[in-house]
């Protein structure tokens, strides 16, 4: 078994850190030999499923889910994509400009904003290598996760042909990222009268294409890669040592809100006794 510490000095904790110029805070580190399989994880959150709470976007989101969605389902003629090129490149102040191409697409750049609730996976390291104990790593496969920075991004060169799934599968590409790109979506932002609407855009939707639409500013569009929230989890896409620390997660969380379901009836029955004690017969 191996630990991971954000502050460690093993190379793969190194490598890490300089693939994505950040330090992860926290992670689990799981070793997985040829003959026998034992985990442990190690990890900083209390939970490890996101809080729900209520968006107050949410109702005004569904309302203006079609009108978002007909963003990128405008059609254009060759023209029309030329002035919009044309007048986006005029918005920006960057050289981030979109570029006509002779067949009639157009290539640019977009912006993908990582906000993950859970630790992403990254591949084991070499054979030969060394762990944090300075013990050789040859003949056993590590499996290290580790919770991405929340202020995260990454700006892509793009086609108008590029979907939705291959950006994400870029994404994960570029940052050697190891788990299914099942688990994860791609979603649009926006603010518009102090209100924040988010849509998932759908796998066959080319993101470069809504940019272009919307133009440049981040508040009108802003793309965000958060987990695939489906309403019925697809456990099959885990791993076994991800499905047990699910489980191992979830009877923690229990226990403590057991634990303060008895304190707190343990104090109202302290309060109610010496409201008892304290009061005299009528």
């Amino acid at each position: 078994m191996c630990m991971t510490h954000a502050a460690g000095g093993s190379e793969k904790s190194a490598s890490f850190e300089r693939t994505w110029g950040s330090s992860a805070s926290s992670g689990y580190c799981s070793d997985e030999e040829s003959d026998s399989e034992f985990e442990q994880y190690f990890t900083a959150r209390t939970s490890f499923f996101p809080k729900t709470r209520a968006d107050a976007g949410n109702v005004g989101a569904r309302v203006k889910q079609d009108e978002q969605t007909a963003w990128g389902k405008q059609e254009l003629t060759t023209a029309d994509i030329q002035q919009k090129v044309k007048e986006y490149n005029a918005q920006i102040n960057s050289n981030l400009f979109m570029n006509m191409n002779k067949d009639g697409s157009f290539t640019g750049f977009i912006k993908v904003q990582f906000k993950l609730a859970r630790p992403v996976s990254v591949p084991p390291p070499k054979k030969g290598g060394q762990d944090a104990g300075g013990r050789k790593a040859a003949g056993v496969k590590r499996r290290t996760s580790f919770y991405l920075p929340k202020d995260a991004s990454k700006h892509l060169h793009i086609s108008s042909r590029t979907s939705a799934r291959e950006v994400i599968e870029v994404l994960l590409k570029k940052f050697t990222v190891v788990d299914n790109p099942g688990k994860f979506a791609l979603f649009e932002r926006s603010e518009r009268h102090d209100q924040v609407y988010v849509r998932k855009v759908s796998d066959n939707e080319s993101p470069l294409r809504l940019r272009l639409c919307t133009g440049p500013n981040e508040k009108v569009l802003s793309f965000v890669l958060k987990e695939n929230e489906t309403g019925e989890v697809n456990w099959h896409a885990f791993s076994m040592p991800e499905l047990k620390n699910f489980l191992r997660i979830l009877q923690r969380e229990e226990e403590e809100h057991v634990k303060q379901i008895v304190q707190r009836y343990a104090q109202a029955r302290t309060k109610m006794r010496e409201a008892v004690a304290g009061s005299t017969p009528g």
